[in-house]
């Protein structure tokens, strides 16, 4: 699969490279950000790990890549970074671009089953097939054996429920660690989750919400310990207005392992916290990716 470079930019000794591919799975052609450290310049046999970054609502494969700062401690550890786009774009379909939280920008990391978003609108396979391997088969110096991922809001959504979904059901072994920011932890029960989910699944079987529920998942969910890293903010508004419900998750993965919800006091939902916390996430993931450990 052919993937197309945009710009090459200099970044903390390596190299942020923004790409563009055409997606079967979306239908559409699909940007992405994918930063390479300064180690796979330096050394041609150095094969980095892949840290995978969802970005939320209505941000693009852009915003981690520019104001998460994750490169810095990226770079520091040899870690590549892969910045995927949070839905397909453009696909002409009625009502794509009308609400912030569903639609473009807002694809929820599901493969939508209700007509028209089916067309589509398959986020799930995107980012767990076709994506990484257009990432591995265009550039040997990334490892598609040690892959970990992590995300924002509805990213954190994305990253919990691929880690569980995927172990739980089909892999065990493809995400090596998982950590949020401000995710949305239980999306059937809140009203970001219950828009997107309607609209992508519809109403009559609650059982595919589940699936896609990172709460319900980590309930049956049978892998290896969990050791999770979740940072959200005492001022996030959303978490206020109920739509992240960190706290679900955390009762729910009782007895799975250990998962370290901290409480950043006075930090929002922006990019600021991220960008705060950034090494203590990439540190988080580089224990896995580099050091052997098992998740």
């Amino acid at each position: 699969m052919a993937v197309t470079t945009k710009a090459i930019i200099a970044s903390y000794g390596g190299k942020l490279l923004k790409l563009a591919h055409k997606a079967s799975t979306t239908q559409c052609e699909m940007n992405f950000n994918l930063y390479l450290p300064p180690q796979t310049t330096i050394n041609s046999l150095h094969k980095a790990p892949l840290l995978i970054y969802l970005a939320g609502l209505t941000c693009t494969g852009d915003n981690g890549a520019e104001k998460g700062f994750f490169q810095n401690a990226a770079a520091e550890k040899g870690i590549a970074v892969l910045y995927p786009d949070t839905s397909p774009r453009e696909l002409k379909i009625e009502g794509e671009d009308d609400s912030y939280d569903f639609g473009s920008g807002a694809g929820f990391y599901v493969d939508a089953t209700k007509e028209p978003w089916s067309k589509g609108y398959k986020m799930y396979s995107y980012i767990t097939e076709e994506l990484p391997k257009a990432v591995f088969d265009n550039f040997k110096e990334v490892d598609g054996e040690r892959v970990s991922i992590f995300g924002h809001s509805m990213g954190g959504h994305g990253a919990l429920t691929l880690l569980t979904a995927v172990q739980f059901l089909k892999n065990p072994s493809k995400y090596k660690s998982v950590s949020a920011y401000a995710p949305i932890a239980n999306p059937s029960v809140c009203p970001w989750g219950e828009k997107a989910f309607s609209g992508y699944f519809g109403d009559s079987d609650k059982s595919k919400w589940a699936e896609h529920d990172a709460t319900e998942l980590v309930k049956k969910y049978s892998g290896p310990p969990l050791d999770i890293l979740i940072d959200v903010g005492t001022a996030d508004n959303f978490y206020k207005q109920g739509q992240l419900l960190p706290e679900n998750f955390v009762k729910a993965a009782e007895g799975k392992g250990k998962v370290n919800l901290r409480w950043q006091d006075g930090y929002d939902h922006s990019y600021f916290t991220m960008a705060s916390f950034a090494d203590d996430h990439v540190k988080h993931h580089a224990r896995y990716l580099l050091e052997g450990r098992k998740p």
